[in-house]
């Protein structure tokens, strides 16, 4: 059992009263029956993240909307959850989903997960998302500091030489200096 499992299905448990369902829902290995949690109406929102993680880290391509969702959830554990599935899952649709999420200004609160997942991919889209959202973190007084170092060191992981203007831009920025130097130091040269 992985360790992103393992916690997902202990805070699962809580949330679900240590209930019969959750007992079938973790045991069960028919996919089938997983993917009609996802659809079934009146289903608790821990029955339908605990269905869509499975079939995620299974790769099954039927959780992708879910988890999409649920990346883009309040709280970050479901968007912690969320993100390790869609990286197991190699939905093609994962990397623009990601970014759009990553790049919408009206939840920027929430798109630290998509940030650090389009860097896990490496997708083709996660460059320009991550130069568009940290640009926008620059701006005096940006409360996203978190977002903002995520798409720092994102940055630096990738190695595209596309973001050497916005990483030395934050080099003015305390909270990020540091790590856009090392994030500059690992784009390559010339």
């Amino acid at each position: 059992m992985s360790e992103e499992f393992r916690s997902l299905t202990e805070r699962i448990r809580r949330e679900s009263g240590a209930s019969l369902a959750y007992d079938r829902l973790t045991a069960t290995g028919d996919l089938d029956e997983l993917a009609g949690v996802l659809i079934a109406p009146g289903q608790p929102l821990w029955a339908r993240e605990l269905a869509a993680f499975r079939l995620g880290v299974a790769g099954d391509r039927r959780a992708f909307e879910s988890l999409v969702l649920l990346l883009n959830h309040r709280d970050p554990q479901r968007c912690a959850s969320a993100a390790y599935a869609l990286a197991q899952l190699g939905d093609p649709r994962t990397g623009r989903a990601a970014a759009a999420l990553a790049t919408n200004e009206l939840r920027v609160a929430y798109a630290l997960h998509p940030v650090r997942l389009l860097v896990a991919l490496r997708a083709p889209e996660a460059v320009p998302a991550l130069i568009t959202t940290l640009e926008r973190r620059l701006r005096p007084h940006d409360p996203y500091r978190k977002v903002a170092l995520a798409c720092v060191e994102g940055l630096g992981a990738l190695g595209d030489p596309r973001a050497r203007r916005v990483l030395t831009e934050a080099l003015a920025h305390p909270a990020l200096a540091e790590a856009a130097a090392a994030a500059l130091k690992r784009l390559p040269t010339g």
